[in-house]
């Protein structure tokens, strides 16, 4: 099983490995981009594997990952419900900060359509493929994710720094590594 759009109360599942599977395709679907991100925001400070672990905790706490439902937690109350909960990683600056991207990509999807309408704007509509290098020299930053973080900042999301927004740009299939194997 992959994230999907329909996953939304898939709560039993492996989300490393889901995660794992999906990452790098091509997506144009909001719930999925949520998703991906909200593993990112998770991700700050732990492994890949810690943060995809939890998609499973995260849809069933977070409204099935659905950003207009989430959009409506209050930040202490509902804050306060999700880090109490054993299963979840209670980090209250990132529950907050999942709570707060539910509302801007909101307001991003009044504004352009869909929050995938305006993130494929960076890029064209077509993956963006990095410049190839060694597995040694790959980096966790890019300008186009520097670019777009700062634009998501600008827009009121929180947690999206160059290094978590290069990585949901790749997770998401809108930038694509070339990798030379010496």
């Amino acid at each position: 099983m992959a994230i999907g759009p329909d996953d939304g109360h898939v709560w039993d599942s492996d989300g490393t490995q889901e995660y794992q599977a999906y990452f790098g395709t091509p997506t144009h679907d909001d719930h999925v981009l949520y998703e991906l991100l909200t593993v990112g925001v998770f991700q700050v400070g732990l492994s890949w594997q810690a943060a995809a672990s939890k998609l499973p905790v995260y849809r069933r706490l977070f409204a099935g990952m659905d950003p207009q439902r989430v959009a409506g937690f209050e930040d202490e109350l509902d804050g306060e419900r999700i880090a109490n909960d054993p299963d979840m990683i209670s980090n209250g600056r990132k529950i907050r900060a999942t709570i707060h991207n539910a509302r801007a990509m909101v307001q991003v999807q009044r504004e352009f359509g869909s929050f995938s309408a305006y993130l494929w704007e960076f890029v064209n509509g077509t993956p963006l493929l990095l410049p190839a290098v060694t597995r040694d020299m790959l980096t966790n930053q890019s300008g186009i994710g520097s670019a777009v973080a700062k634009d998501l900042k600008r827009r009121g999301f929180s947690f999206v720094g160059p290094v978590v927004t290069h990585m949901f740009l790749l997770a998401a299939g809108l930038l694509r590594e070339q990798i030379i194997d010496d």
